[in-house]
């Protein structure tokens, strides 16, 4: 050990006093650590919500975001989370979250194949697999999912009409990213035990066409994600919602509207560095 001189020694020894006592090692931050301006949210998260707002007002279009701390309850959004958006594939969460109420419920009785399709629908975000749950399970009238939407948390989703022969239709419907967020608190507290570990685990290996967006909060945040792509009458929307921590702690969910200022890369890119900045080297 080298020497150190008295006056060096002296510092630390008024330093140490001054703080209590030296942890023995790091501790990391965990969101709860130090309630910043009492937002529920510490200091850390605080900077990184204004780079976050920074990041975002140079990028094409308008962004929805929304961050949950489901250990303390807080929720941190930005101006455009309230705002109508085209779901795109985000809504293939919110099918599978009914079709497993309904099987569980007695009212359907899912099939392997029926479950082969729920998981290519999330692993790969299938379209050919949502259109068949669809026309197998949403009834005479194609209502049977959207009159059961709300109860999962998407309280202003809107069916959109003249797109396609049937309506409702999973493929055309917006909602705002703060049903997006409620949606996931859903599916991590409401849905039961059994159903939650088969939709975190298939959100946690999703293929390399959704390795973006919450996914960008890198590997050890241990991400899982359910994203939605498409090119609307109004431009690309790219989307992402999911969650990131020790025990599924937060969730973010992202709504990208690019307004035809950008497409399809431009939105993974935007989606994918806001995850990063809000949790990267966080865990």
């Amino acid at each position: 050990m080298p020497r150190r001189s008295l006056p060096v020694l002296l510092v630390a020894l008024l330093a140490l006093s001054a703080c209590g006592s030296a942890p023995s090692e790091p501790v990391a931050a965990t969101g709860a650590d130090v309630d910043c301006a009492g937002t529920g949210f510490d200091c850390d998260f605080q900077s990184r919500f204004a780079r976050v707002r920074e990041y975002v007002a140079t990028r094409p279009g308008t962004v929805g975001i929304v961050v949950r701390d489901r250990g303390t309850g807080a929720v941190w959004h930005n101006d455009h989370s309230a705002d109508l958006v085209w779901t795109a594939s985000t809504i293939k969460l919110a099918m599978v979250v009914d079709l497993l109420r309904r099987d569980r419920e007695g009212a359907v009785e899912l099939t392997d194949d029926d479950r082969d399709l729920i998981r290519a629908m999330l692993h790969s975000s299938d379209d050919h697999a949502a259109d068949e749950l669809w026309h197998r399970y949403s009834g005479a009238d194609h209502r049977a999912f959207n009159d059961s939407f709300a109860s999962y948390g998407l309280t202003s989703l809107v069916p959109q009409e003249g797109y396609s022969d049937t309506f409702p239709y999973w493929g055309f419907q917006k909602c705002t990213t703060e049903d997006l967020d409620r949606l996931m608190s859903h599916v991590l507290t409401e849905v039961p035990a059994e159903d939650r570990a088969l939709l975190v685990e298939e959100m946690r290996e999703v293929g390399p066409e959704q390795q973006w967006g919450v996914w960008g909060a890198g590997p050890a945040a241990r991400p899982g994600n359910k994203d939605g792509w498409s090119e609307e009458d109004t431009g690309w929307v790219v989307n992402s919602v999911g969650f990131v921590g020790p025990d599924e702690r937060y969730t973010l969910a992202v709504m990208n509207d690019l307004h035809r200022q950008g497409g399809y890369q431009e939105g993974r890119d935007t989606d994918t560095e806001i995850a990063g900045l809000l949790f990267g080297g966080r865990f």
